[in-house]
C-alpha cells in the first residue's frame, strides 16, 4: 500500500511538471534592451531664431537596428510638438523612444536651451543661475548657484518666470519640476524704476498653498535680479538670479 502511495505521488509529480513546461515555453527567457547611440550634444544652447538640426539617435536590439521615434516639451512653459520651437525660449526636452521585439520601451534623452538675453535696462529675459535664502539660512552651498531658472519674454511687456522660489525645491532639494512654484507673470510698468506687478498668488507645486511676490529689483550693471516671495506654509524665500552669458 505504501508503495503504491509512492508512485500515485511521482506520477502527479510528472504531470505537474508537464504542465508547468507547457505553460512557460512559449516564454522568452531573454530580452535584449533597446541600446541608444545619440549623435552629437547631450545639451545645445541657443539663442532664439537660431537654427536648431537634431544630429540624430538610432537604436539597436542585439545588434540589429529598430525605429526609433521622438517627441518634444518645453519643460518651463508648457510647449509640446515634434520639433523644438526655436522662436521661443524654453528648456526643451527631446525624449527618443524604441520598442524591442518583446514590447519593451527603453528612451534617451536630449537638452536644447532656447535663450532670449535681456539687457536688464529694457528686458528683463534671460537665463540665470539661482542663490536661495529661506528664513534667514544664509550662505547654505546647497542653494547657490544653482542651474538654471529662466525668464522668457512674452512680447507685451510681461514676463514668465519659471519659478518663483528660484528651484529651491527643484534644483536645490532634487524633487523635480513638480515641486516648481510656476506660472508667475512678471509686468515690468518700469525696469529703470524697478516697478512690477505680478500674477500672484500662485502655488508651490505639488505642495500648493499660496505665493505671493514681495517685490523685485534689477541691477543691470551686476547683472543679477533678486526677489523675495512669501508662501504661507510659513517661508520667505530671497532669490538672487545671475544672468548667465552664452
Amino acid at each position: 500500500m505504501k508503495k503504491n502511495i509512492i508512485l500515485l505521488f511521482s506520477f502527479l509529480a510528472l504531470i505537474l511538471v508537464s504542465c508547468e513546461d507547457k505553460e512557460s515555453a512559449d516564454i522568452s527567457s531573454i530580452t535584449y534592451f533597446p541600446e541608444f547611440t545619440v549623435n552629437g550634444e547631450s545639451d545645445y544652447y541657443l539663442s532664439v531664431g537660431d537654427a536648431f538640426t537634431d544630429p540624430g539617435v538610432t537604436a539597436e536590439e542585439n545588434g540589429v537596428s529598430i525605429e526609433v521615434t521622438h517627441s518634444v516639451i518645453g519643460d518651463f512653459f508648457g510647449y509640446s510638438g515634434d520639433d523644438v520651437n526655436t522662436d521661443a525660449a524654453d528648456k526643451y526636452v527631446i525624449t527618443y523612444t524604441a520598442i524591442n521585439s518583446d514590447g519593451y520601451p527603453g528612451t534617451a534623452v536630449r537638452t536644447v536651451w532656447v535663450i532670449e538675453t535681456g539687457d536688464l535696462v529694457n528686458s528683463i529675459a534671460g537665463l540665470y543661475t539661482s542663490t536661495i535664502v529661506r528664513n534667514g539660512d544664509v550662505g547654505n552651498p546647497q542653494y547657490t548657484d544653482l542651474a538654471y531658472i529662466m525668464i522668457s519674454d512674452n512680447g507685451d511687456g510681461t514676463y514668465n518666470l519659471s519659478d518663483a522660489i528660484g528651484g529651491y525645491y527643484d534644483l536645490g532639494r532634487g524633487y523635480g519640476a513638480d515641486y516648481r512654484a510656476a506660472g508667475l507673470v512678471i509686468t515690468a510698468n518700469n525696469i529703470a524704476a524697478n516697478d512690477f506687478t505680478f500674477n500672484d498668488p500662485i502655488s508651490v507645486g505639488a505642495f500648493g498653498g499660496v505665493l505671493t511676490m514681495q517685490g523685485m529689483t534689477v541691477d543691470a550693471g551686476s547683472k543679477t535680479i533678486s526677489f523675495a516671495s512669501d508662501w504661507d506654509a510659513g517661508y520667505t524665500f530671497e532669490v538672487t538670479l545671475t544672468q548667465v552669458e552664452l
